[in-house]
């Protein structure tokens, strides 16, 4: 079971910047994909943006040129940099990832709030 905790999240004003980030830990064989998914009140959750184990990366077209995904292998991490956040951004962001063995997991989820 790989276990993952989320941190970052907030309040934001429009335009402004936040950095979230994912620490993996537990029974971990090899990470091949993490990323974020999101979900605003309403709505389905979302993929945001993933990255492979080797640094292939993959985003949602509302948040290309805006987000940028990156991971540390060595520290089992996977971050997520926000810019230029809209209004729209805001949801509750969940970090994911999946193990050959175990399959996906994900984390508690943070809230990411953009308004003025």
């Amino acid at each position: 079971q790989v276990h993952l905790v989320e941190s970052g999240g907030g309040l934001v004003q429009p335009g402004g910047s936040l950095r979230l980030s994912c620490a993996a830990s537990g029974e971990i064989y090899s990470l091949y994909v993490m990323g974020w998914y999101r979900q605003a009140p309403g709505k389905e959750r979302e993929l945001v943006a993933d990255i492979s184990s080797v640094d292939m990366t993959n985003y949602a077209a509302s948040v290309k040129g805006r987000f940028t995904v990156s991971r540390d292998n060595a520290k089992k991490e996977v971050y997520l940099q926000m810019n230029s956040l809209k209004p729209e951004d805001t949801a509750v962001y969940y970090c994911t990832a999946q193990d050959v063995v175990s399959g996906r997991s994900w984390g508690q989820g943070t809230q990411v709030t953009v308004s003025s």
